[in-house]
């Protein structure tokens, strides 16, 4: 059985609700699945054939069948923008042709696999930002991406599946969505469809039911993708009745180093910052008289894209006392959450120059310290 499970209170609306001027964003609605063959762009193509019967001028930009017979017969009948070719190492590829979108000016555009990173030489890396020149546009939109390629679940899903995504959205495309759909099937009738062929060819489908397809990976992305719509519809709540409420913002600082683990860390105070729904920061306290070598300067690299496209603030100073300058950071900043890795300190160190949590809370008052393993986040 196929269900939906929506957020319907942001008031996406189009018939008689296109734009005005380029200068008004578009509408983004997304159709989320815990996984390939959930339905979700069918479920799109249903819709959009439904608004087209109301008169919407309706077309695609992008649609990926993978060979499924029923979606390809369910885009028959609706308008398709040519895709745009690109030679790359002497192979022609396809990719979705924006400036044509662009260029049309239609109603609703539908893109699908909104994780998708283009073929190098395209106008933008990732088709989400292509999506997001569409919306500026003055377009509406209608996309589709699957739990796992979320950029906060990615750990998460790695350690269910034992398989690391690589094309990922952040969060923050999600929060910003107008209206977000759950397609949700059982698990059973998920990899009863896995069998009959409708998701991937047979050669594909046995080597699926022992790997990604097992029943209890199915279950946790499940329970993910219902746990992250239902996050967004409490947040969706608040803000619509926030003149009502007297709101007091948590704030979550995640420290973090040059050490390898340093990425987790960072998603684990995502993860911690949006069941709280707080602010995010990061930050990293720079010893003055130490250089880092090339490794940690792309670790570092690394935590401040992923804390920048979490929609958080990257915060670096230099000090010599990183307690002193965690606990200077956190009352500027109004820091209610902190999140620390585990101490790699010997027992000897600690003995000399003291816990760094011992001396934050000698600092600190009314804020709460989280110590994360990095080896488990």
């Amino acid at each position: 059985m196929i269900s939906k499970t929506e957020i319907t209170d942001r008031n996406f609306s189009l018939p008689g609700d296109y734009p005005a001027s380029s200068r008004d964003r578009g509408k983004h609605k997304i159709f989320v699945g815990m996984c390939p063959g959930v339905g979700k762009t069918y479920q799109m193509l249903e819709e959009a054939h439904q608004l087209k019967e109301e008169g919407i001028d309706v077309v695609i930009g992008l649609l990926e069948t993978h060979g499924r017979e029923e979606t390809a017969k369910k885009a028959v009948g609706l308008e398709e923008i040519p895709k745009q070719t690109i030679v790359h190492q002497g192979i022609t590829l396809w990719e979705m042709h924006t400036d044509a979108i662009l260029s049309r000016k239609p109603q609703l555009v539908l893109v699908d696999e909104l994780a998708h990173t283009n073929v190098p030489g395209s106008s933008r890396e990732k088709r989400y930002q292509d999506v997001e020149v569409i919306l500026n546009h003055g377009i509406n939109v209608y996309s589709t991406v699957n739990i796992q390629h979320l950029e906060s679940l990615n750990d998460i899903v790695a350690k269910i599946t034992k398989v690391v995504v690589r094309e990922r959205i952040p969060d923050r495309i999600l929060d910003e969505a107008t209206q977000v759909v759950v397609i949700d099937v059982t698990p059973e009738t998920l990899q009863e469809r896995l069998k009959e062929g409708k998701i991937y060819t047979p050669d594909k489908i046995e080597k699926s039911l022992q790997n990604f397809f097992q029943r209890r990976h199915l279950v946790a992305l499940r329970e993910l993708a219902l746990r992250e719509v239902a996050n967004n519809i409490e947040e969706s709540a608040e803000n619509r009745e926030k003149t009502l409420f007297c709101n007091v913002h948590e704030r979550v600082l995640v420290c973090f180093s040059t050490y390898q683990n340093s990425p987790r860390l960072v998603r684990r105070g995502l993860r911690l910052a949006n069941f709280m729904k707080a602010r995010l920061y990061g930050l990293y306290v720079e010893n003055p008289e130490r250089f880092l070598t090339k490794e940690e300067s792309l670790v570092l690299e690394t935590c401040q894209h992923l804390i920048q496209e979490f929609g958080g603030e990257f915060i670096r100073i230099k000090t010599h006392n990183v307690a002193e300058g965690i606990a200077e950071i956190s009352q500027q900043y109004h820091i209610t959450q902190i999140v620390l890795g585990h101490t790699r300190k010997s027992r000897w160190e600690l003995i000399l120059k003291g816990s760094l949590i011992n001396q934050l809370l000698k600092y600190l008052k009314g804020v709460d310290i989280h110590i994360i393993d990095g080896e488990k986040t």
